[in-house]
């Protein structure tokens, strides 16, 4: 039996001997530029894992004969960022903090990296405009549980609240029905009486009651009228911005678990100057008093 292949009879070309709906396919060889080619990719792939960081290992990947690294150039890259601008940082923290808004070039400065340090530290919690959400407070508007103030917001960025930090401010709603230190028929005239506060439908028999209950048991923190008190971080009973809803229900679990949440202490994360920036950034939102 003879191994030699057959040709096409038009190109004289060795055909592999497969044929489709009268297609003969022919053994072509590939172009030499083509081959060339190939071998010096896979030149290159050795050559380049050689070199450079490639291999994965237990404990981590090959460093390369070059020592090439992305990190350690990022962190060159950002070095370089932070050494330039350290003289504005520098000029930001020696200003006091209440003029910088008088000074257009350095207010911009601020603004920019004080916007910087919210979307990586901040934006998490209240939203990437400041906008908040439930259990996290809006930065936006002019409704503030503790100083709003530039200054007030600074040292709120430096303590945190509720935290450790032995400067920090630090406030505790009862948990009045967990704790049962109201009767649920309290709570639930407490509750009426609270949703006419804000001035919103309610139980009038219920809310009367409720006013005794109040008198008794929320004013010393919100106050008789039920307007809060920023120096104990209590909320304005009053408007209609809830940290955590102004329904009726909403409102009866608040009085039941006293819930409160926790700001970092952005010193332990922050640069001075940079706590500095943060603060005129969130000052500028629009809800800064």
């Amino acid at each position: 039996m003879s191994d030699k292949k057959p040709k096409d009879d038009i190109t004289g070309v060795e055909t592999t001997g497969h044929s489709w709906d009268g297609i003969t396919e022919l053994n072509n060889p590939l172009p030499r530029w083509w081959v060339l080619t190939f071998y010096a990719c896979i030149a290159w792939a050795v050559v380049y894992w050689i070199a450079m960081p490639a291999w994965p290992t237990i404990s981590g990947n090959t460093k390369g004969l070059l020592g090439m690294s992305d990190r350690r150039q990022v962190d060159q890259e950002v070095a370089k960022l932070v050494s330039s601008r350290a003289p504005q940082f520098a000029q930001l923290h020696a200003t006091p903090i209440e003029l910088v808004s008088k000074n257009k070039e350095l207010f911009q400065f601020a603004q920019e990296s004080g916007r910087v340090a919210f979307a990586q530290n901040c934006s998490t919690c209240h939203g990437a405009g400041g906008q908040g959400a439930k259990g996290y407070p809006s930065l936006v508007d002019d409704v503030w549980l503790w100083d709003g103030s530039i200054q007030g917001i600074r040292s709120t960025l430096q303590t945190g609240i509720r935290t450790d930090h032995p400067d920090a401010r630090f406030s505790q709603m009862p948990s009045f029905g967990r704790d049962k230190l109201l009767e649920p028929q309290q709570i639930a005239d407490v509750t009426q009486f609270v949703l006419t506060l804000s001035r919103q439908p309610a139980d009038a028999n219920a809310a009367a009651r409720g006013a005794q209950v109040f008198a008794t048991n929320c004013v010393a923190c919100h106050g008789a009228e039920g307007k809060g008190d920023p120096l104990q971080g209590a909320p304005n009973l009053t408007d209609k911005e809830w940290l955590y809803g102004g329904t009726a229900q909403e409102i009866t679990t608040q009085i039941n678990l006293g819930r409160g949440g926790v700001m970092p202490t952005m010193s332990q994360r922050l640069d001075p100057a940079t706590l500095d920036a943060l603060a005129v950034y969130v000052h500028s939102l629009g809800g800064g008093t």
